[in-house]
């Protein structure tokens, strides 16, 4: 096998074990540790911890460590968040975040480098186009990590599934569900929300078990990069000083479309907080059991992926401006029938329908508001896209911050009003490019922000 073609490999197999443990863990945190809202605490202070991250540690740590390296000890972080959830508590959990948060923009940006590294470095053997070869080593990265939203929730379903605990769901405990939900910790009622501890610490044990061994796959087989090939790539990150870059992030606020797309980006952190922080709690836990969770947002990542990958290829056709009028009316919908619906039980398909929804809806949101970043922005990427991840992080934060604060259907209303502020000011940014450039078709350019600005989620 073709030494470069293995090392992407490795890599990829890597972050699908990693993300296998860390997606099932997050969709499950305000199920399983509901007391005091200690789960989304710990989700929002993580991503507060990765904003942080985002603007200070991924030039030091890969021009210090190295690619390798670094991918390896910030994989350890997210061992440590599953290690903190063994003995769940405000000691444990919310220290075990802010690691987490720290190592992820290492992670995500050793990642990259790596990969781009290797496509240039095998395109000048064989002569080939780099811009090529890096974007079908990223095809190959994303085909096999996108699937580890689906391993991860269904061994979480798998396994906790197994407990003997059945209690039928009463009609009193029902009404606790849902967008009128109340606001104790015991809204996940019914003896089947609350495993057994040795089906969590079964459940806890296979997820670290996943990222212990996708550190040692990272350990023994990634070669590490020569020092000649990344003298490039640590030029680059040396080259506009660090105090620079991280001003650069905040004096591209002075671009009025960059303003104006704030909304948009922060509605994407906001949206996928409810589905992970709230849906899943308030909707499928408290009606189903937390069992169910898992299979939930199996159908979402399916979905999601699907969307991805097909809105991804007919964008040149329908433009970009018919997808997000397609992901806003069908998030509408989705947002105005979780206000009216209350989870019975005997609706089950009705529980997958929304997530399937919500999947389609946010293959748009990540797609086109990162392929739009890369077109309006093309000579300032790295600032505009510092300002994606800034945002939309702090749309995390926000999101889970109030999740035990407020109940479902305010933060519906919330979501709902985001997101028609987005539209509107989505809409100002085409008036104000149509003007700027009458005949331009700049809605079918097709064009993105490159691969590295794709990892929207952590």
């Amino acid at each position: 096998m073709e030494r470069n073609l293995k090392n992407v490999l490795v890599i990829s197999f890597g972050f699908l074990l990693l993300f296998t443990a860390y997606g099932g863990l997050q969709s499950l945190q305000s199920s399983l540790n509901s007391e005091e809202g200690l789960g989304v605490a710990s989700l929002s202070v993580l991503y507060a911890a990765l904003i942080f991250s985002s603007m200070f540690l991924p030039p030091i740590l890969i021009k210090k460590l190295g690619c390798k390296w670094t991918i390896a000890i910030s994989m350890c972080c997210y061992i440590a968040f599953s290690l903190g959830n063994f003995y769940a508590s405000w000691y444990t959990l919310i220290p075990t975040s802010v690691i987490l948060g720290l190592g992820g923009a290492p992670l995500w940006s050793a990642k990259c480098t790596y990969l781009t590294i290797a496509g240039t470095s095998y395109a000048e053997k064989a002569g080939k186009n780099a811009k090529d070869i890096i974007n079908q080593y990223f095809g190959v990265f994303f085909l096999v990590f996108q699937s580890s939203g689906i391993w991860g929730n269904l061994i979480s379903s798998l396994i906790l599934s197994q407990s003997s605990t059945k209690v039928e769901i009463s009609e009193e405990d029902l009404e606790c569900c849902g967008a009128h939900n109340c606001l104790t910790d015991t809204t996940n009622t019914t003896g089947s929300a609350k495993p057994s501890n040795s089906l969590i610490y079964t459940l806890l044990g296979v997820y670290t078990a996943s990222g212990v061994l996708a550190v040692l796959l990272v350990i023994i087989f990634l070669d590490q990069i020569k020092s000649d090939q990344a003298e490039t790539e640590k030029e680059k990150l040396e080259a506009p000083s660090f105090w620079s870059t991280f001003l650069a992030t905040f004096r591209h606020l002075k671009d009025k479309r960059q303003c104006l797309l704030i909304p948009l980006t922060m509605y994407s952190g906001f949206e996928q907080g409810f589905l992970s922080g709230d849906y899943t709690k308030v909707y499928v836990t408290c009606a189903l059991g937390i069992q169910y969770v898992g299979y939930v947002m199996i159908c979402f990542a399916a979905v999601n992926s699907l969307c991805s990958l097909l809105f991804g290829k007919i964008s040149q056709f329908t433009g970009r401006k018919f997808l997000f009028a397609l992901a806003t009316v069908t998030n509408t919908a989705c947002i105005i029938a979780l206000l009216l619906w209350k989870p019975d039980p005997k609706q089950l398909a009705v529980f997958f329908v929304f997530p399937a929804l919500w999947g389609l809806s946010d293959a748009v949101w990540q797609t086109q508001t990162n392929g739009l970043y890369g077109i309006l922005f093309e000579k300032h990427k790295e600032a505009a896209f510092a300002n994606y991840r800034l945002w939309e992080s702090l749309g995390f934060v926000i999101a889970f911050g109030y999740s035990t604060k407020l109940q479902a259907y305010i933060k519906l209303y919330i979501l709902l009003s985001v997101l028609v502020l987005s539209m509107v000011t989505y809409g100002a940014v085409e008036y104000l490019e149509a003007r700027s450039s009458p005949g331009t078709p700049t809605a079918t350019k097709k064009e993105n922000g490159g691969p590295c600005s794709q990892e929207t989620h952590m």
